[in-house]
């Protein structure tokens, strides 16, 4: 019986002492004073190039980041594999989008992906579109391109190579690839080029999987306008569910820019949204694959419910959940216990390279009524539990 409540199996990888350091690490970042003030100091540190690994790499790196290369995310992924958990790699490195920082990161994704083919563990691969141009190219080619001068039309056309290079080396490795959404003023250039690749290197099965941020109300008729091209155009969509990680800035910048919000009005809307979406693609997963990254509790229970509902396989490959690296062991490790296909996403870099990505994930953390309180609430019980023995 799935139940999200039993931390025996959420945290059975866990040691006494992991569990002890975890419950630490929660307990600061729960409060939002703390970690606005290690954000500010970091930013600093980085500026001046102080080095930040002695305090970083034992206590934020160690809980959400695999290592610094693919071999050094070896021990995760077989960590997981033993909880029969499959793994993500996400090269998290936010570098300056210089051309040399743009092509080594472009270099790197390359070899995640080839070293996807070598792992049956690792479940998909993954890369985020802005990380291989620049913003100023990327936001002009969605929102006005009549815009781009002759050597940002140049710098485009460079981008959609690697793009397409990046899809094409997965469908080589027959390994499926991730396209991470990104804001609102990238996101168009980006979905022109994810519906073309997904009807290019898709044919056969789901290799290309676009990412919907059901955040934003216009989400489910793009959905649908995929559905109904790929059975025009004969190919198999892939479908990545979030609900969105850029709300206050998208708000923010619709504001000030004249256009329309494009942010559902609240919370409740985005959760229907979001389960909508979910419903329409497993009503249609003979022709689509799945894959929902979330921490929400009540979306997981649904779709696992769902899958039930209609006799589907429970380790069909078509459908994977997914939650980060250090978050949510009680939805992951429970589902994947029941049966159904598991996926953590596995960030690595360096830590001055990562730094971004994990002070966002300190961010995301800083509710008590959230996340930081049900996995305080979760590793407080196992710690009990385990006293009682």
């Amino acid at each position: 019986m799935l139940d999200f409540n039993n931390t025996e199996i959420a945290f059975a990888s866990k040691s006494n002492s992991e569990l002890g350091n975890a419950y630490l690490l929660f307990n600061v970042m729960k409060r939002p004073g703390v970690v606005k003030f290690g954000k500010f100091a970091s930013n600093i540190a980085l500026s001046i190039h102080f080095p930040l690994g002695w305090i970083v790499k034992p206590t934020l790196y160690k809980q959400f980041v695999g290592g610094e290369t693919l071999q050094d995310c070896t021990k995760y992924i077989d960590l997981l594999k033993r909880n029969h958990v499959k793994s993500t790699l996400d090269y998290s490195a936010e570098s300056k989008q210089t051309p040399e920082g743009i092509q080594a990161t472009f270099a790197e994704t390359l070899r995640s992906i080839d070293f996807a083919r070598e792992n049956p563990q690792i479940a998909y691969a993954v890369f985020k579109p802005s990380t291989i141009t620049t913003d100023t190219v990327l936001s002009k080619a969605s929102e006005k391109r009549e815009d781009l001068s002759i050597e940002e039309l140049k710098e485009f056309r460079e981008f959609r190579e690697r793009f397409m290079t990046l899809c094409r080396r997965a469908y080589d490795n027959n390994i499926r690839i991730l396209v991470d959404a990104e804001d609102y003023c990238f996101q168009d250039a980006i979905d022109e080029l994810t519906d073309e690749a997904m009807r290019q290197f898709n044919t056969k099965r789901a290799i290309v999987f676009a990412t919907l941020q059901m955040y934003r109300h216009d989400r489910m008729a793009y959905l649908q306008r995929i559905y109904d091209d790929a059975l025009k155009t004969g190919y198999y969509p892939g479908i990545k569910f979030v609900r969105g990680a850029y709300m206050e800035e998208e708000r923010k910048r619709a504001g000030e820019m004249g256009y329309p919000d494009p942010i559902c009005k609240d919370k409740q809307a985005t959760d229907d949204n979001f389960d909508a979406g979910v419903s329409y693609v497993v009503d249609h997963i003979d022709r689509m694959e799945l894959f929902m990254g979330t921490h929400n509790e009540q979306s997981n229970y649904k779709l696992a419910t769902l899958i039930d509902k209609k006799n589907l396989d429970r380790g069909s490959e078509r459908i994977f959940f997914s939650q980060l690296l250090g978050m949510s062991d009680n939805i992951s490790f429970n589902l994947a216990h029941n049966g159904y296909n598991v996926t953590k996403y596995v960030p690595y870099a360096k830590v001055r390279d990562v730094l971004p990505y994990l002070l966002r994930r300190a961010e995301e953390n800083t509710s008590v009524a959230g996340q930081t309180g049900r996995e305080l609430r979760m590793l407080k019980a196992e710690m009990e539990r385990r006293k009682k023995e």
